[in-house]
């Protein structure tokens, strides 16, 4: 199985749109962060978790060309309002593609982009996507994926594990129930926003924390603001413990 991290970003991405900190002015390539979203390829299953509105640069800068299911955490614009854009691949596969959420996720689909959920024409030119709402185990072309509720502030969102690999972006608590779902994985992808604690994500002492708390093999930080600089800051990690960067690729 292999997965790319499509955006490690937060939701202005970074650089920031005029800011002139060290970090958008200097535009390192692991700093430069598109919106948080991750590709994973079990085998011949390709699966997308989230749709930023970054989506159509990040397909195109991995040559990603067909997708089997979109699994959605929560409907922030930064993880949904790309989602138009999976029109092409409708209109290569001439198919629908379902997506996956909890039920407060798909309400928020079938309200604000009712449109993609109606039946294809013949055309194809409207994404044509089946909406499935989700709590437990499900699988996508004999690949099984496992919800995992968190907590965004109070929204309840959803992170999700397929095999050894879980991605719990967004997070600011874990309930406890949560915490055996995650046991016994090799890779973990984790929400870090910033060093100050924030009221709907981990800071980077959280973070680190939950990591060590839920012992992955190895943990990738996720969802970053400016304020991490990924080259400079490397040395504050523990072991085991790293930033993630756009287009980095893990294969387990």
């Amino acid at each position: 199985m292999k997965v790319t991290v499509l955006g490690a970003g937060s939701s202005a991405g970074t650089p920031v749109i005029g800011c002139e900190c060290s970090v958008c002015q200097t535009r390192l390539p692991k700093n430069v962060r598109t919106r948080a979203s991750c590709h994973i390829l079990d085998e011949a299953t390709s699966i997308v978790i989230d749709t930023g509105p970054d989506f159509r640069s990040q397909a195109l800068r991995e040559n990603l060309k067909h997708l089997d299911a979109v699994l959605y955490t929560h409907p922030h614009a930064d993880h949904l309002n790309g989602i138009d854009d999976l029109r092409a691949f409708c209109f290569r596969q001439k198919a629908a593609i379902p997506l996956y959420g909890n039920a407060f996720t798909i309400e928020n689909i079938q309200t604000r982009f009712d449109y993609t959920l109606f039946p294809p024409t013949e055309h194809w030119e409207r994404p044509v996507l089946t909406a499935n709402s989700v709590d437990v185990p499900f699988d996508v072309n004999q690949t099984i994926v496992v919800p995992i509720p968190l907590l965004h502030g109070k929204w309840p969102i959803l992170g999700y594990r397929i095999k050894n690999v879980a991605w719990l972006t967004d997070v600011s608590t874990i309930p406890e129930t949560s915490f055996e779902l995650l046991s016994g994985l090799d890779v973990l992808f984790l929400d870090c926003l910033r060093f100050k604690p924030h009221y709907t994500h981990l800071s980077l002492d959280e973070a680190v924390s939950l990591s060590q708390k839920i012992g992955a093999k190895q943990t990738y930080l996720i969802h970053m603001t400016h304020e991490i600089d990924a080259v400079a800051h490397a040395n504050l990690l523990p072991e085991a413990v790293a930033f993630a960067f756009d287009g980095m690729q893990v294969t387990v």
